[in-house]
């Protein structure tokens, strides 16, 4: 059973959909480039190429608006001296947030943006006196047909230049076949479209011109065709009665198996370099062209359910081991045993490289993230009025497709922030002894089982104590306790809701919204933000983010006769204590462990009746801090699958996550973050008690929902 046309055109527009991202972010690379490099005739060339492939594809989806504008576009950079002109690259980036607009709009349903301003400003390009009238890439020809050749005042595009010598590498001959339409024919476009099926009854078209709605459509039309038939046999298949008065066909490319190969219009002794390099930007290695068709888009959605399916496999297994291990305690004699063990060990191998495998798939590189703000940091540096450059590296670090989607939104606002807080204006900059022009960094590298994004400038860094200031005038602290604060402490202000230092608002900063989402979404994605700051040196953010959301390796311990797990790459150590070795700092717990003070955070309840009773206390590492968590007992560690629950099912921010054990147990996954941030922002009565227990109110709304009583996690 074959799709119905709707569906087929349904797809096809969600491939344009994905596919568009990609073409809009190269004309916005290409336009940058342009734009440090003016006159340079490739980049404009490439330019052409990205607005042809999606006027292209616009069209095959029947989006005849955004289809009519890039051909709008594309035939203003077609003209020579196009290159030289300075509004090209302006109008570039112009293009592509109006390209980017409407396909936003027709994903959406909803209404199209005004494109006339555009359109002025390529009409103005195109009338432009530096800008001639003749196409590029036109070359005079012969006829070796028995008609009388028409002027053909056609250009091909780079991309019908590579389908030209990917015909003629497959032996095939390519011809310019002109035909000019009989003066009495009642309708001629119908006619045109006639004359094309009779052509493609003897070859591949290529390429057609001019355009269906040009007034010159109506007197002649050109094609280019790649045929294996004899030029008689094109010009008669051409001569379609009533329709076609006269039909020329010329010889553009011979078959490359012909040594005589010539193009069309150029004698043999003289085709030299120019006849060469017409078509050498069409030119694709072999090795590019396989390593292309070897490559497969498929939906994320798709690899989530496998990698979904990996999960209840390890699951699986866990439930195996299991069941071997009383298996063995009951059987211990059984010589099944020895097999049964060598089968599970097999399975483990085999799954460990399967969720390898899956992992590796849904792995990307940040530089599908980083490259996007090139053109962010040139506008809003503009806005600003600074002059700032963007230095990327690590771009080949890769991260999950998830998490990389997820901290688009933060990486972006942290980025403006950089440029319209951070940097400072060039003539500040020269004043301080600094060179003009700014600079902003992005970098990423793995660290462990975590990968960091650091974002950096070289600006004028944060004071700590216009931070202090605004934090006791916001009322987030007195001033006393403002006074006592480290500067590391005092900059987590900067993460609190409505908290901004900046004397005006602008269109780009200075609302107070951002640094706290940007930290609740790293708390959702179970990772953390560190900053550092020199005054008139600088600040670097520090994002550490899990490589995966799916599976994660963790320590599992006992809390009060209830189990739970933290990620076990934020354990340094596990150190046991007394009770008695636990002091009370402003009514906070801390234990003095070697040579470093440690704050305490207790999950359960104190058990003041015996101060001597030992204690497990797991030393975890949350942005650039240390911590000691206080727990009853340890059970090991495990490989989880970590299942979401839903706001309906769950009231805190402090768990993160569950999985099920192979017992069929549920335990609880910690946001440590959440956790430490939690107790940051409870400040204890001055009652001399200490802040115990904090956690256990929050987790006793979620016990009963995830309990497997309740039949488990879905």
């Amino acid at each position: 059973m074959t799709n119905s046309p709707d569906d087929r055109g349904a797809e096809l527009r969600e491939l344009f959909f994905e596919t568009s991202q990609e073409l809009l972010q190269a004309l916005n690379d290409e336009a940058l480039k342009l734009e440090k490099h003016p006159g340079d005739e490739e980049i404009v060339r490439a330019i052409r190429r990205a607005v042809h492939t999606l006027k292209g594809d616009a069209a095959a989806c029947g989006l005849r608006e955004l289809s009519e504008l890039a051909h709008q576009f594309e035939d203003a950079l077609s003209l020579e001296g196009a290159a030289t002109q300075t509004a090209v690259a302006e109008i570039a980036f112009a293009s592509a947030d109006v390209f980017a607009e409407m396909i936003a709009a027709y994903q959406s349903g909803g209404k199209l943006p005004s494109t006339k301003k555009l359109s002025q400003r390529i009409q103005e390009l195109t009338a432009s006196p530096a800008a001639g009238k003749t196409r590029r890439g036109r070359k005079t020809s012969r006829s070796i047909g028995a008609a009388t050749p028409v002027n053909s005042a056609a250009a091909w595009t780079e991309y019908e230049k590579l389908a030209m010598a990917r015909a003629q590498a497959g032996g095939l001959a390519v011809y310019h076949v002109v035909a000019k339409i009989d003066p009495h024919c009642a309708m001629p476009i119908a006619g045109r479209q006639l004359i094309q099926n009779a052509l493609a009854g003897v070859g591949t078209v290529i390429a057609v011109r001019p355009d269906a709605k040009s007034p010159a459509a109506s007197k002649s039309v050109e094609f280019v065709l790649a045929s294996r038939q004899a030029v008689e046999q094109i010009s008669a298949k051409g001569r379609v009665p009533t329709i076609a008065e006269e039909v020329a066909v010329e010889l553009m490319l011979a078959p490359a198996a012909d040594n005589k190969t010539t193009e069309a219009g150029l004698p043999q002794e003289t085709q030299g370099a120019e006849a060469s390099t017409a078509f050498a930007p069409a030119a694709e290695p072999a090795g590019v062209q396989t390593t292309l068709e070897n490559i497969l888009r498929v939906d994320a959605g798709r690899i989530d359910n496998v990698l979904n399916l990996v999960g209840e496999l390890i699951i699986g297994k866990s439930m195996l081991q299991q069941a071997l291990s009383e298996f063995s305690k009951r059987y211990p004699k059984e010589l099944l045993r020895g097999k049964f063990a060598d089968a599970m060990a097999f399975q483990a191998r085999v799954l460990n490289d399967l969720q390898r495998s899956v992992m590796k798939i849904r792995m990307v590189p940040v530089e599908q993230l980083f490259r996007r703000f090139p053109r962010m940091v040139r506008d809003v540096s503009r806005q600003c009025d600074r002059d700032v450059e963007l230095l990327v590296s690590g771009q080949d670090t890769e991260l999950d497709k998830g998490i990389l989607d997820s901290i688009a939104e933060p990486l972006t606002h942290m980025v403006r922030n950089a440029v319209s807080h951070g940097i400072e204006s060039p003539e500040e900059r020269q004043q301080l002894g600094k060179p003009p022009r700014g600079a902003v960094k992005l970098n990423a590298y793995h660290q462990g089982n975590q990968v960091v994004v650091e974002v950096g400038d070289d600006g004028r860094g944060m004071d700590t104590q216009k931070i202090r200031a605004k934090a006791v005038e916001l009322g987030l602290t007195t001033p006393q306790e403002a006074a006592r604060l480290s500067d590391a402490e005092a900059l987590n202000f900067i993460f609190r809701p409505g908290f901004s230092t900046a004397e005006q608002v602008t269109e780009v900063s200075g609302r107070g919204v951002g640094m706290d989402v940007v930290q609740s979404v790293l708390h959702r994605l179970k990772g953390s933000i560190g900053v550092e700051t020199r005054p008139g040196q600088g600040t670097t953010f520090r994002l550490k983010l899990p490589l995966t959301l799916a599976i994660i390796k963790a320590l599992l311990f006992w809390v009060e006769q209830r189990l739970y797990a933290i990620p076990l790459n934020a354990v340094v150590e596990i150190a046991r204590t007394f009770e008695t070795e636990v002091h009370l700092v402003d009514n906070y717990e801390v234990l003095q462990l070697r040579n470093q003070v440690l704050p305490l955070l207790r999950l359960g309840r104190p058990a003041p009746a015996d101060h001597n009773a030992k204690l497990f206390v797991l030393v975890i590492l949350v942005g650039e801090r240390k911590y000691g968590v206080i727990v009853d007992a340890l059970e090991g560690e495990e490989e989880l699958v970590i299942k979401a629950l839903d706001d309906q099912t769950f009231s805190t921010d402090l768990v993160s996550g569950a999985s099920i054990l192979g017992d069929g147990r549920v335990v609880l996954i910690l946001n440590l973050p959440a956790v430490v941030e939690h107790v940051a922002r409870s400040r204890p009565e001055e009652t001399g008690q200490s802040n115990s227990g904090l956690l256990l109110t929050h987790t006793d709304r979620v016990r009963l929902a995830v309990s497997p009583a309740a039949g488990g996690l879905a």
